[in-house]
């Protein structure tokens, strides 16, 4: 019996065994991955060590060639290759495809156990590169000011509010922060005022070291309890900084006086100096770039990730003329304060990079091709058996 006969004349099994095989398939593609690149590992080590304060000079003769010249005797190196600046060196080791790589990282490991480095150079760190690791999304917050204040606040709002609420979000693995201005503590030692007290800065440094602590103190065990004790003494702001008793001096009658921070220096807010400027549209920028887990479906992901900004920022992700309506909105109800942006004043959420819109026009693609397909099938079949 032909199968055109076979299925003319078995409908009802045929029927039952296409049913089985479109449910079927819908299972696997519920469980199905979506991301925008396959599990690939690239077979590529790179060896990273810092020595703050080295010219690239300094780094390729006392740190580069001396990692080349161990590391470039394991096993399957296709290539071995550096890249020396001022305080960094990276030496990449390429492998032949289908290399053991985890095999690779251990005889890796153990040619770096054995090299000997300067002092002030910090241990050298083994990293892999994998393109699966790259953001999933990526995203700018701006505002319609420059300055730096407004850059640190940006900054803060990114670390302190942003990152938190992003993080929680299910397969979210991490979110980073880039660009704007963090913040520090700066103080500023009087050079004349310490050699007049024949104070060191030795011992300023020191104690600002012991005063500013937190630090677990062990346990204490009553009947059926047990407590966890820490010792927090840090300091609150610039002013109960500045409070700090560094010293003693004697005065006239020869009685030992406290020297404080504030008498010998001056302490203020600043910013650390920044590594990388971010910008958008001409204007300076926070980025904050948001990874996936290693399981978690990029296109869920991204929608779940951009659900969250869409109630921090009513405007993020719409048109001129939807901002503008959204505006007049909460400002005919100034009640709804829900409606209104979460962002700091005048600022912006931008997206730069989004993986999942690839990912989503790829599959859109496919589910065309599929319906066209199956109509053209469909229509040939009753064309061919009448």
């Amino acid at each position: 019996m032909s199968l055109i006969k076979f299925s003319t004349e078995r409908r009802v099994t045929i029927a039952m065994v296409t049913i089985a095989l479109v449910l079927f398939g819908l299972i696997g593609l519920s469980k199905l991955k979506v991301n925008l690149l396959p599990d690939l590992s690239y077979p590529t080590l790179t060896v990273r060590t810092e020595y703050t304060g080295a010219a690239p000079a300094e780094i390729e003769t006392l740190i580069s060639k001396p990692i080349e010249e161990v590391i470039g005797t394991v096993k399957n190196v296709a290539r071995v290759r550096s890249i020396s600046r001022t305080g960094q060196s990276d030496v990449v080791l390429e492998f032949a495809w289908g290399a053991d790589m985890d095999a690779a990282g251990l005889d890796v490991r153990e040619k770096l156990e054995l090299l000997q480095l300067p002092l002030q150079a910090k241990k050298p760190l083994l990293l892999r590169f994998n393109p699966s690791t790259e953001p999933v999304l990526r995203l700018g917050l701006t505002s319609t000011s420059d300055d730096p204040i407004v850059l640190q606040g940006l900054r803060t709002y990114a670390e302190d509010e942003l990152k938190k609420r992003l993080e929680p979000i299910n397969g979210v693995a991490t979110a980073k922060i880039a660009g704007g201005l963090e913040e520090q503590i700066e103080v500023a030692l009087d050079a004349k005022k310490l050699s007049v007290l024949g104070i060191d800065a030795n011992v300023v440094i020191s104690k600002l070291g012991a005063e500013n602590v937190n630090l677990a103190g062990g346990r204490l065990d009553e009947a059926n309890q047990r407590f966890l004790v820490r010792t927090v003494a840090q300091f609150e702001s610039t002013e109960a900084m500045g409070e700090l008793v560094v010293a003693t001096r004697p005065n006239a009658d020869g009685q030992n006086v406290p020297v404080r921070l504030n008498e010998i220096a001056t302490v203020l807010k600043g910013s650390k100096e920044r590594e990388a400027i971010i910008r958008i549209d001409g204007r300076e920028a926070v980025e904050i770039a948001v990874y996936k887990e290693g399981d978690a479906n990029t296109v869920a992901v991204a929608a779940a990730v951009q659900a969250v900004l869409q109630r921090i920022d009513k405007n993020y992700d719409l048109s001129a003329s939807q901002i503008a309506a959204n505006k007049a909105r909460v400002a005919s109800d100034p009640k709804k304060v829900e409606d209104r942006s979460q962002l700091p004043e005048g600022a912006k959420l931008t997206k730069i990079e989004d993986q999942s819109r690839f990912i989503k026009s790829s599959i859109n693609e496919v589910i065309e091709a599929a319906v066209f397909g199956g109509i053209l099938s469909v229509l040939i079949i009753f064309l061919f058996l009448g």
